[in-house]
């Protein structure tokens, strides 16, 4: 990776100096150069900074920024062609935005509402993560550029919109090549203003514009979205309609749309197809372990969506009796049962939530499929519940009695089901510890700021949901017989509440045992 310093440049107190006093901040707010007279957009060279009259040959450009010799800043101001400006298509959910900020809107009249999306992540030193927008941002917007800031200010009954978003910094403005982190030589073209309002229908504004808009809104009543952006936790005081934001946007995410079924299904096919490249590449993850099956699904989630949705879980043999394995640094063994709970994350951000455990030599033993077998009558009987007008609660306690009553015949629960899985009990929950179900949606534990009456409450069409029932035998547990020691089994569907019923989402991957061993059989002859 190239760093902006890798050139010859001064390093004198000039250069010092110039960090303090620059002709263009670094920040947002630079001024953009004069337009050059070849009409292709590029930037002149600005006058030389008057407090460096010594050093006519070098541009000083910024903070923390190198100065450009004034040779090389007119060799880049001109020779680009002319750049057509594309007309960006609108967004498939532009409509669903706008309908999610009036129904927003209509639930704090007369009230701003600020809701960042918050700014780039620093992964090491001056590297930073892959940008990942805020959910609640992205469900309100569909903007995906960090920085970006949402204003809702009170008009009347309604709301005025605005995005504030980084203008491009093209070759207008010599920031296109000297700016790393925005410039679009170093980073590639990205959307501006006028694309940004095309492309999602709402009305722009330079990020630069944003701070005089706060100071403003802080002398009224104004809410925000706050733990996502400095900028914004610094202007505005907490308050009470902060932490009712929260839980407002969480339980208006709990419905999905059409257009969000359609996301979460995409999102679960891929994951399908991934969870096939593991098994085709079973003869490698017995060489190398853990890693490759990491590697391999999380290879399909960057190849059709957007990245994966949590770190992918790649446990085998006793690693699977750990609930959120992630470290995959473990070796595969021919006979290990490989629990794999992995999920793409779609590229409009909307993320599957899938677990399978398959037999790595192809083929349960009799007792995996034995644990196997009471964790798959669990999930059938839990997914069964799943109806408009159950409670949320319902499959769950449904998936804990049938486990239940499989840890008293196996002998591992020595006493009756019924009084285990009482309230003040609980003791088949040494060995399934985890609850059965979440949401699912933007976020993989989608929702989980709504008020506890909704996950106490009624399952209504719209809802996605996991079932995802398991029992995991520590291999010192001296209360499991020995021969069920290391084995950890968890089944996980993705499953959408209708009108009538349900629909399981992740329905085409297989999940009875048989079945399970035939779909491996299929998947490595193929590969032969």
């Amino acid at each position: 990776m190239v760093s902006e310093g890798d050139a010859d440049t001064p390093t004198d107190s000039a250069s010092e100096g110039a960090s303090a006093s620059a002709i263009h901040s670094d920040s947002a707010s630079a001024a953009p150069a004069e337009a050059s007279d070849s009409g292709n957009g590029a930037p002149v060279a600005p006058d030389v900074d008057e407090q460096h009259p010594e050093s006519e040959s070098w541009i000083w450009v910024g903070r923390h920024r190198p100065p450009v010799p004034r040779a090389l800043m007119n060799l880049m101001s001109s020779g680009w062609a002319a750049q057509d400006q594309a007309e960006v298509p609108r967004h498939p959910a532009a409509d669903n935005f706008a309908a999610r900020r009036a129904a927003l809107s209509e639930l704090f009249a007369g009230r701003n509402l600020v809701i960042p999306n918050g700014p780039l992540k620093v992964r090491s030193n001056d590297t930073d993560y892959r940008f990942r927008p805020g959910t609640d941002f992205f469900w309100l917007t569909g903007g995906m550029e960090p920085d970006a800031v949402l204003v809702l200010e009170a008009d009347g009954d309604g709301h005025t919109p605005t995005l504030f978003v980084q203008p491009r910094n093209d070759r207008s403005t010599h920031d296109f090549f000297t700016d790393a982190r925005y410039g679009e030589f170093w980073t590639g073209p990205r959307m501006g203003l006028a694309e940004t309002t095309q492309h999602l229908g709402v009305a722009t504004a330079p990020i630069d514009e944003l701070d005089e808009r706060l100071e403003r809104l802080a002398a009224s009543d104004t809410v925000t979205l706050r733990d996502m952006d400095p900028r914004i936790d610094d202007v505005f005081a907490e308050s009470d309609g902060d932490d009712e934001l929260v839980t407002a946007l969480a339980e208006m995410r709990l419905v999905k749309d059409r257009f969000e079924v359609a996301m979460l299904q995409q999102a679960v096919d891929s994951t399908i197809r991934g969870f096939e490249d593991v098994v085709k590449a079973l003869p490698e993850v017995l060489e190398n372990g853990e890693r490759v099956v990491e590697g391999v699904f999380n290879a399909r989630a960057r190849l059709e969506g957007n990245d994966v949705g949590y770190d992918t879980i790649a446990a085998s043999g006793a690693h699977a009796t750990f609930l959120h394995w992630t470290r995959n640094d473990g070796q595969v063994g021919y006979g290990d049962l490989l629990l794999l709970d992995a999920g793409v994350e779609c590229r409009q951000l909307y993320t599957a939530d899938v677990t399978r455990t398959i037999p790595v030599s192809g083929k349960y033993t009799a007792e995996q499929r034995e644990i196997y077998q009471i964790v798959l009558d669990a999930q059938t009987a839990a997914i069964a519940e799943v109806a408009p007008g159950a409670q949320f609660m319902t499959p769950h306690r449904t998936a804990m009695r049938v486990l239940a009553e499989g840890l008293h015949r196996l002998g591992i629960l020595t006493v009756e089901p019924e009084l285990a899985v009482r309230r003040d009990q609980q003791l088949h929950r040494r060995w399934t510890i985890h609850g059965t179900s979440h949401m699912l949606g933007l976020d993989v534990h989608d929702c989980s700021n709504a008020r506890d009456e909704h996950y106490h409450g009624e399952l209504r069409p719209g809802y996605v949901l996991t079932v995802e029932p398991g029992l995991y035998f520590q291999p010192d547990d001296l209360t499991v017989p020995e021969r069920y020691r290391g084995i950890g089994v968890r089944i996980e569907d993705d499953v959408l509440v209708t009108e009538d019923g349900h629909r399981v989402l992740s329905e085409r991957l297989p999940r009875d045992p048989d079945a399970v061993e035939a779909w491996i059989a299929g998947l490595s002859q193929a590969e032969r």
